[in-house]
């Protein structure tokens, strides 16, 4: 059960809040962001506001856990809105047991494209290289190869065009 605040001091409402709070905040958010440690940092920040507004906790009215609940709740969502969120984990790896995803996938992409790119000319390589391989648009294409952007989108469309015949080529018969 918790302890009444009006009976406490400042200094000893945090470790009140730390000892009957602590552990429910941090299942809490662990929950929503499954991460224990990042859960962990959430519920520091949440004690941190619940130091500096100490004064507002003291003579609220209401519940103190819910305040601290409700805090910890907006510290996730921003948590979650800011983009270093959905940056990768340096060191984890993902791989899904059911594709079978070995490693091997690049290998047999590079096994497979080169040969087909080299049956391309140089000017229609180019193109595919710009676009595909360095995420560049048309008109970014143009700018470095000094062509206009239909020359681009042409010789993009026949690349592939090409590389659909020499790699499917019942595909084209159909």
């Amino acid at each position: 059960m918790a302890t009444p605040l009006t009976a406490m001091s400042r200094s000893d409402l945090l470790g009140t809040i730390m000892r009957e709070h602590r552990d429910g905040l941090v299942s809490y958010a662990e929950k929503m962001l499954g991460d224990h440690g990042l859960a962990e940092d959430v519920v520091q920040e949440t004690i941190i506001r619940a130091w500096r507004n100490i004064d507002r906790l003291l003579g609220m009215e209401g519940s103190v856990r819910g305040w601290l609940f409700t805090v910890t709740r907006h510290l996730v969502i921003d948590w979650v809105r800011k983009p270093h969120a959905r940056r990768e984990v340096v060191g984890v790896t993902y791989t899904d047991p059911v594709s079978g995803n070995d490693g091997t996938e690049p290998v047999h992409d590079i096994l497979v494209a080169r040969p087909l790119l080299r049956r391309l000319s140089p000017d229609h390589r180019a193109v595919l290289v710009h676009i595909y391989l360095c995420d560049r648009s048309i008109e970014e294409t143009a700018g470095i190869l000094g062509i206009p952007a239909g020359t681009v989108k042409s010789r993009h469309h026949n690349a592939l065009r090409k590389l659909r015949s020499v790699a499917r080529p019942e595909a084209e018969a159909a």
